[in-house]
């Protein structure tokens, strides 16, 4: 016989709940879609393509780094897409292409333009000229080196890696100057704060400070027994990027534990506001992100910056799908750019600070008012999207895709 209505209902509750799908928003771009010819991408790399750095100086140059074992210069064909290029140099980190040993993890141009660093999986720094030739080969590190970052006057290169160190090497004659082990896991990233001091990040859920002893310096080069300048904790999760506002005087992270955190630090003393033998309570304590926040950027505004009159703000990429700007004086959220519909792995201001990039998986590209809010620019491609970089003129903007490629798009302001 057929089950009767109740029997029917004590079957339905009995059944475990069906997960509740949420579809994604759909998102129509259409306004605000780069036109084509407008838009170029380079495809010579054979694996992903990880990151990009436009030179500082020789402005038509830009770098780009891939899983394929190599990096490549590029050298633009003119101001806009419909130039093309005209050049591509293949700086090999491997005996043969694709060496997976080799991928290049991370890189960098130093800051007069005239060379490039880059770091590799099998843990070598390396030093080219802008023309594509070696200058240092960098072996101390014995593990990936996931960082690499030029202090201000290009004299030190610093590189953190996965072996939980951090090197300063002299770019005077390409050789180890100091080494810290301060991290008790891999050192993520590093940043300058000028020419002596950096900090560090890992995925030991600190941050620490340290001073690079002065050239000629009686010092072993291995700094074991040091003690960095101060260590920062407060983070429950592997803290994933740190970065120098434009003054020197703080400090942002961000952490898989969904929050960044601004730390006070002036002149090799800490603003404190508990006394304890770590440092400092962070200043500032975002906590409105959902999910990990992978990125950071600093606007290049306020003190210590080419635009001293701007507001200074915090920018957060999330494995949320979202991008939020802080200012970074009141905590204040100021906007969520809410967008994207995967996670955001890369953020980059303008040089005016009047817009922001952001890149996220699935290949699509927003170019942000960063005055508004507003969309003003989109752009989709195939692949995930690995970083964003604007060229000095805010003029263009390159995308690194998962798709061996990558894309460069002309923006109007």
């Amino acid at each position: 016989s057929y089950p009767n209505e109740q029997e029917v209902q004590e079957v339905q509750e009995a059944q475990p709940a069906q997960p509740v799908v949420v579809q994604p928003p759909q998102v129509n771009d259409d306004e605000t879609a780069v036109s084509l010819g407008s838009y170029v991408t380079l495809s010579r790399h054979t694996s992903e393509v990880f990151m990009c750095s436009w030179n500082p100086i020789k402005t038509n140059l830009i770098a780009t780094g891939s899983g394929d074992a190599t990096a490549r210069i590029w050298t633009m064909g003119g101001d806009t897409a419909a130039h093309g290029f005209s050049a591509s140099v293949t700086l090999k980190h491997g005996e043969y292409l694709g060496d997976k040993n080799k991928d290049v993890t991370t890189l960098e141009w130093s800051p007069d333009g005239t060379k490039l660093a880059t770091g590799s999986y099998d843990g070598v720094a390396r030093v080219w000229d802008y023309l594509g030739n070696i200058i240092y080969t960098l072996n101390a590190h014995k593990g990936p080196i996931f960082s690499l970052k030029w202090n201000k006057s290009g004299s030190y290169l610093l590189s953190g890696s996965y072996d939980k160190t951090t090197i300063a090497w002299s770019m005077d004659a390409g050789i180890l100057h100091q080494q810290f082990s301060f991290h008790s896991a891999p050192a993520l990233d590093v940043d300058w704060n000028g020419n002596d001091t950096f900090a560090s990040c890992s995925t030991d859920k600190t941050v620490v400070v340290c001073k690079v002893k002065a050239p000629g310096a009686e010092a072993a080069p291995s700094c074991w027994d040091a003690k960095p300048m101060v260590r920062f904790e407060g983070h429950v999760d592997e803290v994933n990027a740190v970065k120098w506002d434009p003054s020197g005087k703080m400090l942002a992270s961000c952490s898989d534990d969904g929050t960044a955190k601004i730390w006070a630090y002036e002149a090799g003393v800490i603003a404190t506001k508990t006394d304890t033998s770590v440092g400092a309570k962070p200043i500032q304590d975002f906590t409105l992100h959902s999910k990990e926040i992978y990125t950071i950027k600093w606007s290049p505004t306020g003190p210590g910056s080419s635009n001293p009159d701007k507001p200074l703000m915090l920018a957060t990429a999330s494995f949320d799908n979202t991008v939020r700007l802080w200012n970074a004086a009141s905590g204040e959220c100021i906007f969520t750019l809410a967008r994207h519909t995967q996670p955001v792995y890369s953020i980059a201001f303008s040089p005016s600070a009047d817009f922001i990039a952001s890149g996220s998986l699935a290949g699509k590209l927003y170019i942000w008012d960063a005055k508004t809010g507003k969309v003003k620019s989109s752009f989709t491609g195939k692949g995930d999207i690995f970083e964003v970089a604007w060229n000095k003129e805010e003029s263009r903007v390159a995308a690194c895709y998962s798709s061996n490629a990558i894309t460069l798009v002309d923006f109007e302001k």
